[in-house]
């Protein structure tokens, strides 16, 4: 007898459904065909110990399986619930009426319990968009596909939940989540916040800067400066996600196997990967493609410490979805598309030895050391940095002040006035949201200069020597500037702050 069931594969960050058809016929054998890969293969051994476990069997007959469309690649084990049903299904051992009307997947231990899966949010996305009446799939993903309204989601623990289902000897509860009511319950912010920092007022500045118009920053400073303590607590005063980005978010990590309990995420993302990450692990790829560490802090931050110590190899792989906001991964059977919207935050020593003309340091460098330390990072990823700003150590004075700094949540209030003007600027241009998403054609038709501003601008290239990407960079965060103090002009104070924002460009610092 002929059976089709229905499973989904994902691709990048959307799903495919593939349609699963067994046959059982007279003979012997078991053959499945459609491009399954190794983990695939292997799901007869992993069925055959689940049934028996629960009271069933494989029929010793000619099986043949095929997963179509047959050109795609099939990974995982999510395939082997769904396998499994259907060959149950096809031998007759349970009633076929209404097996097709839903989307079955989940991995099975040897005792017919089910382990969770990748990607299901996007495979909930599909079901519904396919028309399938409902998805049954592991209960510790239930809450994450049940995101999707207009989809009944069935989470089960165990197969024998799946076959009493069938064959209408119990009943499925579907999950249902007020995606609205649940996102905006579990909106919080990070724990560290900006009133735990003593001194620093100028970097703070920087960062309300950085976050107010989602530029990339680079700190630079010696060790023990703070710059890893700064860094932390730029997400506090970023504007909380929408909850479009959070569905977008979410739909990453779910892919990448990273979704918690709550199903949707609430905060952004801080990804802050070591510098022995290779290429593949931080634009995401591989064998099988999955996202990266850019991927995964798409609507985030991505904190790079220490740069210099990362290989020039994997900066230099960034330089592209830096300047697109995604990355595109080509194989030789598919292409796949990851967002990577996100904000650089990267920190670095002037240094080797962490001090360069610091007095009274315990070491110090030459001018041919830090250039050499320097080179390791290339000018056309500098430039794609729109804030470089200098960290010095905080004097013990205001270290042992009692009296607390300015609050994340104060600086937060600001940033997010800044953002809602940014955001009815760009209201009627489809990808652009905020100041550094600004195409050089946006520069030029909302970063207006006065003759002040531009004669100003032009001392500062000639004398400083800057790229044409970095005088666009100027222009952003002059931009940026004027809107924290909510005036529709740029004047020539904001371009000067905007140019002591560009330290690496400065003479002295690259020779």
């Amino acid at each position: 007898m002929l059976v089709k069931v229905y499973g989904s594969a994902v691709f990048g960050v959307e799903a495919t459904t593939i349609t699963v058809e067994v046959n059982v016929d007279k003979g012997v054998g078991y053959h499945l065909v459609g491009l399954p890969d190794n983990a695939v293969k292997e799901s007869n051994f992993r069925i055959a110990a689940a049934l028996k476990n629960n009271g069933y069997n494989i029929p010793g007959k000619k099986i043949t399986i095929n997963m179509a469309p047959a050109d795609l690649r099939k990974e995982g084990s999510a395939y082997d619930l769904t396998l499994a049903i259907g060959i149950l299904a096809a031998s007759g051992q349970i009633k076929n009426e209404h097996i097709e009307d839903y989307l079955i997947m989940g991995e099975l231990s040897l005792d017919g319990s089910l382990q969770p899966i990748r990607g299901a949010l996007p495979i909930a996305i599909n079901a519904k968009e396919k028309g399938f009446k409902g998805f049954i799939l592991p209960v510790q993903n239930k809450d994450e596909a049940a995101i999707v309204n207009g989809l009944d989601v069935y989470g089960v623990e165990n197969i024998l939940e799946v076959i009493n289902f069938f064959e209408g000897k119990s009943e499925l509860q579907p999950t249902v989540i007020d995606v609205k009511e649940a996102f905006y319950k579990n909106l919080d912010y990070p724990e560290h916040d900006f009133s735990d920092v003593r001194g620093q007022e100028s970097i703070k500045r920087c960062m309300e800067i950085a976050a107010a118009g989602g530029h990339n920053i680079i700190l630079i400073g010696p060790p023990g400066a703070g710059k890893t303590m700064l860094a932390k607590r730029l997400p506090s005063i970023l504007p909380p996600m929408t909850l479009e980005e959070a569905l977008e978010t979410t739909k990453i990590h779910s892919v990448a196997g990273k979704v918690k309990d709550t199903g949707i995420l609430t905060q952004r993302p801080f990804r802050s990967p070591h510098h022995t990450i290779s290429d593949v692990a931080l634009v995401g790829g591989g064998t099988f493609p999955q996202p990266g560490e850019i991927s995964l802090a798409h609507n985030g931050v991505l904190f790079l410490d220490e740069l210099p110590e990362f290989k020039r190899g994997v900066l230099e792989v960034m330089r592209q979805p830096l300047e697109d906001r995604d990355v595109t991964i080509s194989r030789a059977r598919f292409t796949v598309t990851y967002p990577s919207s996100f904000m650089l935050v990267a920190s670095m020593n002037p240094s080797p030895s962490g001090y360069f003309n610091e007095p009274g340091s315990p070491v110090t460098s030459s001018q041919n050391e830090m250039q050499r330390y320097m080179s390791k990072i290339s000018g056309p990823l500098l430039d794609r940095i729109d804030i470089h700003i200098e960290v010095t150590p905080v004097p013990f004075e205001k270290l042992s002040e009692d009296r607390k700094g300015e609050s994340s949540v104060e600086i937060r209030k600001r940033v997010i006035e800044a953002r809602k003007i940014q955001t009815t600027r760009f209201e009627t241009i489809g990808n652009v949201h905020y100041n550094a998403q600004m195409s050089t054609k946006h520069i030029r038709k909302f970063c207006v200069l006065d003759e002040v501003s531009k004669q100003l601008l032009k001392t500062a290239m000639e004398r400083l020597n800057l790229s044409a990407r970095a005088y666009d960079r100027i222009l952003k965060v002059a931009r940026t500037i004027a809107d924290l103090e909510q005036t529709n002009d740029i004047s020539s104070t904001h371009i000067a702050e905007a140019i002591q924002y560009r330290s690496l460009d400065r003479e002295g610092w690259l020779g």
